[in-house]
This record gives structure tokens, sequence and C-alpha cells, in this order.
């Protein structure tokens, strides 16, 4: 075997492992340690599920972030299999707080997983002085063992709480990732479009102006590019079992496919296409602490013509047609 085909498969499988580590946790690390409860080892899971306990809020504190985690090699062959890089058009000063939106969401966000979940694009040295945390469901911070690994690589609760603590118990420095459009837009991660929900979401410019936070525009190119997925119409029955798989578990379940392991074949590795984060200049927020309806609404508008323009900038030299245009839903 050549040394390519040899790269090749270790920075598939070091993909595989992403989705299926939270799995084998879920289904196999779990249940182990449960039935350790019926063995003479019982003190174990005993001592650990009285720590969760008594550790059951920090998730909404700030986390628990690991140098040691954030760094592991394993996420520099993830990055290769893309590639996947970030691009700054402006420094962020480590003198303020930061609301960044993460769009799109595409269907795994490769992209904003490995630059700001981890160090392998060299979050750091592009912006010293900056903590990044990207924000995730809640419910599964709820989960043993899922909540340490999520914490470690910086991953926080979108919940309200928790992004409030972020932005006022830790100081300055600190950036919060929301991926504004959420799993609905992940129905929207199809080639060749470039839709994003955005136009009524605006819960992440009142918090902005609470905290007097800046917000941050972003733009994955290549995110909505490495899957194919198939669609269905709103009146199928596969969409009305989507509809009811996220009223459950909070996301879609979606249909998509990409690339084998071998040349030619279908599977669900993604496609090999670079994926470009492009970090825009932060717009400056007052602060304010019950913000009118009026206000919010002004800074929306000036945070979606923000993003606009930085997609209208870096759109051809990324992949995207001159023609194609940025939709907001």
């Amino acid at each position: 075997m050549s040394c390519s085909k040899k790269t090749d498969y270790v920075q598939s499988l070091s993909l595989l492992q992403w989705p299926l580590s939270y799995l084998a946790i879920f289904w196999i690390l779990q249940p182990l340690f449960i039935s350790l409860l019926f063995t003479p080892l019982w003190l174990l899971p005993t001592l650990y599920f009285v720590w969760l306990f008594l550790d059951w809020k920090t998730p909404n504190q700030g986390g628990r972030r690991s140098a040691w985690v954030r760094n592991w090699f394993i996420w520099t062959h993830i990055r290769d299999y893309f590639p996947i890089t970030i691009l700054k058009t402006k420094d962020l000063s480590p003198s303020h707080n930061y609301i960044m939106g993460v769009h799109p969401h595409g269907l795994l966000t490769f992209g904003a997983f490995c630059n700001f979940c981890t160090e392998s694009t060299g979050f750091s040295k592009t912006f010293p002085g900056i903590t990044p945390h990207l924000a995730t469901l809640s419910w599964f911070f709820k989960i043993p063992f899922i909540r340490e690994y999520l914490m470690a690589k910086g991953v926080c609760s979108v919940s309200q709480p928790a992004i409030d603590y972020l932005l006022s118990h830790h100081g300055t420095g600190n950036l919060v990732g929301i991926v504004v459009g959420g799993v609905g837009e992940a129905l929207q991660s199809v080639p060749n479009t470039t839709t994003l929900i955005l136009q009524k979401r605006k819960g992440f410019v009142r918090t902005a102006l609470r905290h007097g936070a800046h917000l941050v525009p972003t733009f994955t190119f290549g995110e909505t590019e490495v899957y194919d997925q198939v669609l269905f119409h709103e009146d199928s029955r596969m969409y009305k079992f989507q509809s009811f798989f996220r009223r459950i578990f909070g996301f879609y379940f979606c249909v998509f496919y990409g690339q084998g392991f071998c040349q030619g074949s279908v599977g669900l590795l993604p496609y090999h296409k670079p994926i470009v984060t492009i970090v825009g200049e932060p717009l400056p927020l007052p602060r304010v602490e019950n913000p009118s309806p009026e206000m919010v609404d002004k800074y929306h508008a000036l945070y979606m013509d923000a993003l606009y323009k930085l997609f209208e900038q870096h759109k051809v030299q990324h992949g995207c047609s001159d023609t194609q245009k940025l939709l907001f839903l």
C-alpha cells in the first residue's frame, strides 16, 4: 500500500471515530459502567454518579475545557481529510467578549468543530487571547461521560444561563459560537445552496446587547458540499417522521450519503472538498440591559448586512459562482 493510500485510510478512520466515539460512549461505555453497580466494583460508578450530581451545574458555569484534548493529534487528520482552514479578516481584541454567528449549520458542522473545538487549525495562534466556546444542544450535557467529552473540547450549552455566565463571569476575551440556523438549517444542507435560517433568529443579538458583546459574522464555505442529502416533501411520511424525531431528540433525522472507502463507491464518508471558515470583522454593540425590539431589529439588520457582504467578498475565491446569492429565510 502506498504512503498516500495509508494516509487516506488514517484520515478516514480518524474522521469516523469522531461521531462513532459518541455512539460508543452512549451504547457501550455507559451500559458497561452502570453494570458495575452489580459487581464487587460497585463503588466506582457510585462515586461517579455522586460526583455527577455535585458537578451538574458545571456545563452552565463555564464548563471544563482541556488543552490536552483540544490538541490531540487525531484532530489534524480530520482537518487534512477535507482540508479545513480558518481565515480572519480582522483581529479580535482580548479586551472584549464576542458572540459569533456560525453559518451555515451543514449536516455535521465539520468546520466549526475543527476550528473552534480543537487547535488543529491554530485558532489560538490566529486569535491570541481569545477563548472559543461552541454552543450545542443542552440535553447533551445531561448524558454521563458525553458531557465530559464535550466540555473538554470547549463546547458549552446553548442555554441562556450558560451563555450569560460566559459573557459575565469569565472576564473578557471569551467568544461564544452559536449556530444560529440551528438544526432546522440541516435540512437546507445540500450542495450548491447558500440558504440560511436567520431572518427571525434574533435572540443572539438581544443577548449580545445585554452584555455589550461584539457580534462576529462567519461563513464556512464548503460545509454544505461534503454530503448529498435526500430531501422529502413536507407532505410525505418521511418528512413527518423527521419532524417527529426532532420533537423527541432535538435534531432532525437526515438521510445523507457521501463516498465510501473504495474509489467511486457510495458511503457515509464525506467528500474530499475544502472547508474554509471566514471570520468577519466584529460589529461593536452597546451594552443595554433591556434592549427594545427596535434596537434588536436594528443590530440584527446590521449583522445580516455584514454577513451578506462577507459572503459576497469571498464567494468566488472559495468555489461559488459570481451569480450565487446568500438567501435568508
